[in-house]
């Protein structure tokens, strides 16, 4: 049986079948713990789930995409730990093996609530791709995997360098040309005047980002490398 979100729920989308794409790249068995930021409507928590991973947790602002998250997940037979909260502040005691997010990432030249936060993310799109990129990967264990998807309309080498600063170096592993759709279309002319978008564009890219978390290297204790004499 398929639920479908209801309104002001993000629906799978082309950025959610990419992201899924990359997530059935990971290796995920029994003991995997999995965090998907920002649920919507549970498709990343639930596709975890699917491949084996032993412990998933969805996390969700809205109330009404916990509450559809939990839905599909009994609908299902999966087991996966719903959350309210915002992006990952209700796991932030918390360490996990893989993180996805699938964040609003979309420029945007007001601040419209309502249906609109699931994807309208400040005037250059990295309002919460930031915040991710800066809490994200002390959450993960060392070797652990953050997947994270945006349009290139955000700025890939931005996040790229975010990511690597927080001792995650990352890398594009996912890149899909896909159509503009409403919202996009709506906004073309001031995404135009912004420079964000040439007058003749149609298409935006979306790409995956997969960062891994190394661990910090303890410095010596003078701060400095000593020779050892022989």
């Amino acid at each position: 049986m398929t639920l479908m979100p209801p309104p002001g729920v993000y629906a799978p989308q082309h950025d959610t079948w990419l992201l899924i794409a990359a997530l059935e790249r990971e290796k995920l068995t029994g003991d995997t713990t999995v965090l998907d930021v920002g649920t919507g409507s549970g498709a990343l928590a639930l596709a975890a789930a699917r491949r084996g991973a032993g412990k998933v947790t969805a996390v969700d602002v809205s109330a009404l995409a916990v509450a559809t998250a939990w839905v599909r997940a009994r609908l299902e037979g999966l087991r996966i730990q719903v959350m309210r909260g915002d992006l990952l502040t209700p796991v932030a005691d918390r360490h996990f093996d893989l993180i996805i997010a699938n964040p609003p990432y979309v420029p945007s030249p007001d601040t419209r609530g309502g249906r609109a936060v699931a994807w309208n993310a400040g005037v250059d799109g990295r309002a919460l791709i930031d915040q991710i990129c800066q809490d994200a990967p002390p959450l993960l264990r060392p070797g652990g995997v953050l997947l994270l998807v945006h349009s290139a309309l955000c700025g890939v080498g931005g996040t790229l360098e975010r990511l690597g600063r927080a001792d995650a170096p990352a890398a594009v592993v996912d890149r899909r040309l896909i159509p503009f759709g409403p919202v996009l279309r709506e906004r073309a002319a001031w995404l135009e005047a912004v420079g964000l978008i040439e007058p003749d564009d149609e298409k935006e890219e979306l790409v995956v980002i997969r960062a891994e978390r190394t661990p910090r290297q303890r410095p010596e204790a003078s701060g400095t490398s000593r020779m050892r004499r022989v």
